[in-house]
């Protein structure tokens, strides 16, 4: 097999339900896909690696699959971070250059950004992502790069991704226990969105939620720059548990019941249709009501857009939202959950499909694969900035500025 050359790109999404391991190659006509694996997810919980073992075992049998199907070993990575610990906050700071306007060079952009950076953080806490929303230049805003333009005085407004540091680390070092070193981290939403949303919802105001099987990770554009970022604690697997508690049933069972029988709302199973539930321990199986699912599981879909709702709205970013929201990840494909949605928010809510690569088979074509499909996006996009504009004022910040 041969190694993984400059040409390559691989993305690794470790989720509470699956580990996803995706190849691509960087051709002259954009991304081509190689190859991808997926393994049960086993050691990680709510985003969070609670068993190292079981969670490098998973990562390797993903990574194992996407190598035979692609003929070339996995050597690098850029992994995915989500889950509860994840904070969002806003930032400000600026500089002043002098009593008359004078050229903005890097190094001014580097003191601006380094004020807006220095907030105090909790020891355990790290930075994961520093994203520009806007350059102030004197009481011009809306700068988006402010490299050789004239100012007397400098001010940036950015978005801090925070992430607890030692949840960060584990997921590296079971990738790295895997062989395979981490290039680099990013949000798991940020990375999805370069796969589902368009750029005229980032522009006019857009939440993007991906609703994982351990939480629900939210990101809000606004004028096209990331204006929120935050987490419910709510996302598939506690529709499981749900189903699970209220039918008596094991929790892989709940879960195929989920799959092939649940709905959202009640109302739009028919009358008189039963499922087969499996009871706990030697019990023999029911017959239950159809409906009864969706009882279960209508409150629950309620209850994590409420939580949505008042999210957005104490963080200001509900009203902001004017393109509504986009839903993505394996959660968004319970049926009925786009209506809920609707219901609740008030808000147009779309479904989100991800963008397809090159060769890519259907089979990834779904919303629960938009993450590492944003991933590869995402990674060679920061590629290009580290390359081509390296001897600009910092690449991995201008990576967040391009596209």
């Amino acid at each position: 097999m041969a190694n993984q050359q400059g040409s390559f790109l691989t993305a690794i999404d470790v989720g509470s339900a699956k580990t996803c391991a995706l190849m691509v190659e960087v051709t002259d006509n954009g991304l081509r896909y190689r190859g991808h694996g997926v393994a049960e997810s086993r050691g990680s919980r709510k985003g969070v690696i609670v068993e190292l073992d079981k969670a490098v075992a998973a990562i390797q049998k993903a990574v194992e699959t996407a190598e035979d199907k692609a003929g070339a070993a996995v050597e690098h990575a850029i992994v995915g971070i989500g889950g509860a610990h994840v904070r969002g906050v806003n930032s400000h700071g600026g500089v002043t250059l002098g009593a008359r306007p004078r050229e903005i060079g890097r190094d001014e952009i580097k003191q601006a950004v380094e004020r807006a950076r220095a907030i105090p953080l909790p020891a355990d806490r790290e930075v994961l992502h520093l994203l520009p929303q806007e350059f102030i230049l004197d009481d011009q805003a809306g700068v988006h790069d402010p490299l050789g333009m004239m100012a007397a005085r400098l001010e940036v407004r950015v978005h801090l991704v925070t992430v607890a540091a030692s949840a960060t680390q584990n997921v590296i070092t079971a990738v790295n226990r895997a062989s395979v070193h981490v290039d680099d981290t990013v949000f798991e939403p940020l990375a999805a969105a370069d796969s589902v949303l368009r750029a005229d919802e980032r522009e006019l105001g857009v939440c993007l939620a991906e609703i994982g099987a351990g939480s629900t990770d939210l990101i809000v554009f606004v004028q096209g720059a990331v204006a929120f970022t935050g987490v419910i604690p709510v996302g598939g697997n506690h529709f499981t548990s749900d189903l699970s508690v209220g039918m008596c049933t094991p929790l892989a069972e709940a879960e195929k019941i989920k799959k092939a029988h649940g709905n959202a709302i009640v109302t739009l199973i028919p009358e008189g249709n039963e499922v087969e539930v499996p009871s706990v321990g030697d019990r023999p199986s029911r017959l239950l009501p159809q409906r009864l699912v969706a009882e279960i599981l209508e409150p629950r879909a309620r209850e994590l857009f409420e939580m949505m709702r008042e999210t957005l709205r104490q963080s200001g970013m509900f009203e902001a939202c004017l393109a509504g929201i986009v839903l993505c990840g394996g959660g968004s494909r319970l049926p009925g959950i786009f209506d809920v949605a609707e219901s609740v928010l008030r808000r147009p809510v779309r479904l989100s499909w991800p963008t397809p690569l090159a060769k890519m088979p259907a089979a990834l074509a779904e919303p629960e694969f938009a993450t590492v499909l944003g991933m590869v996006a995402y990674g060679q996009r920061a590629r290009v900035a580290r390359g081509f504009q390296a001897d600009r004022w910092g690449s991995k910040l201008k990576a967040m500025l391009v596209g």
